[in-house]
């Protein structure tokens, strides 16, 4: 996922940090939001005598499911469910599209959310996070951790590539998630509705970077995310993501094949295209997504958007507070695997 590509802004000024928290996530594992159990999907339906067998019977897990997807599938022929203006399907994304991830989720990152409660839990906030991993799971994992971990279940509305819609069925996929194209009008219109949104301004220089200049963050460009924000007068959540950057390190990138295919990369790791098939399993290495103190746009009036220095200068809090905790996390990291 990326924002705005532009040239390369001014030299960073250091921005003193918004309360940034030094203690280890191995010392914080009490404030790490706990999973509620089968969240992602909800509950279906009480299950039916027929399928249960015998009255009065604890239905078995998969009785469940097979209920869960029974009633899933009469909404959907009977057409009862909604999609939004931006092609938006929450009751597809909710029973389809999250609960694969799950396993990857829980079982294969390990992911570990940190300052769940910085997040709001109603109205517009946009949530701004590093970038990396030469494909974009980052962003899966965040969205993910948005509906299964906060207390409120809510959707993360993710700003995407033009690269992302431009492909038939990934661009059709995205849609029904919930992303749409990383753009102003399109930002402010869900931070405008009280939306949860995710931007990752690095794009491409982010996920495509190369492993030796791993949790090196990019640059985030002329600030369009911060303008969306100010118009709108809603929170900027920094998100950083450690464990990312592990999972297929990129030691070389075939351009030639890049341009022919038309991706902006073809990324070349040590089982990848070497091993073919089995090159493509992302390394499990453990996850730590921290979201930090809400950095509030409400309190500079009304066209504070139109100011370049002040965009610049949130710009560039956002960005070191997002580099000073992803060290933070990275020498707290005893192990890449083991946390």
């Amino acid at each position: 996922m990326d924002g705005e590509e532009v040239d390369a802004v001014a030299e960073a000024r250091v921005i003193p940090l918004h309360g940034a928290d030094r203690e280890a996530p191995r010392r914080r594992r009490g404030a790490v939001q706990a999973r509620p159990p089968a969240v992602v999907p909800e509950p279906a339906d009480e299950v039916p005598e027929e399928l249960s067998g015998e009255p009065g019977r604890e239905p078995a897990a998969w009785e469940r499911r097979l209920a869960e997807l029974l009633t899933f599938a009469r909404r959907r022929l009977q057409g009862d469910y909604e999609v939004d203006e931006f092609g938006f399907d929450p009751d597809l994304t909710d029973h389809v599209l999250m609960p694969p991830l799950r396993p990857l989720y829980e079982k294969w990152f390990r992911v570990e959310t940190i300052g769940m409660h910085n997040v709001p839990g109603e109205g517009g906030a946009l949530i701004v996070a590093n970038h990396s991993g030469t494909l974009p799971l980052d962003a899966t994992m965040t969205a993910f951790a948005m509906r299964a971990d906060h207390p409120k279940h809510r959707h993360l509305r993710m700003l995407g590539a033009d690269l992302v819609f431009k492909t038939s069925v990934l661009g059709a996929l995205a849609r029904k998630s919930g992303q749409t194209l990383a753009c102003n009008p399109d930002a402010e219109r869900l931070l405008g509705s009280g939306e949860l949104v995710g931007v990752w301004p690095e794009g491409f220089k982010g996920i495509g970077k190369p492993f030796k200049d791993r949790y090196k963050l990019q640059r985030f460009g002329r600030g369009g995310f911060v303008s969306a924000a100010l118009n709108t007068g809603v929170p900027i959540i920094p998100c950083s993501i450690v464990g990312a950057e592990e999972i297929y390190p990129k030691i070389g990138d075939i351009r030639s094949l890049a341009r022919l295919l038309g991706l902006p990369y073809f990324p070349v790791t040590p089982f990848f295209p070497l091993l073919g098939p089995l090159g493509a399993i992302p390394l499990p290495s453990k996850w730590y997504i921290e979201f930090g103190e809400p950095i509030r746009t409400d309190v500079y009036g009304e066209h504070a958007a139109d100011d370049p220095m002040l965009v610049f200068n949130l710009t560039d809090q956002v960005r070191e507070t997002i580099q000073q905790t992803l060290y933070r996390l990275l020498t707290q990291r005893r192990n890449v695997f083991l946390g």
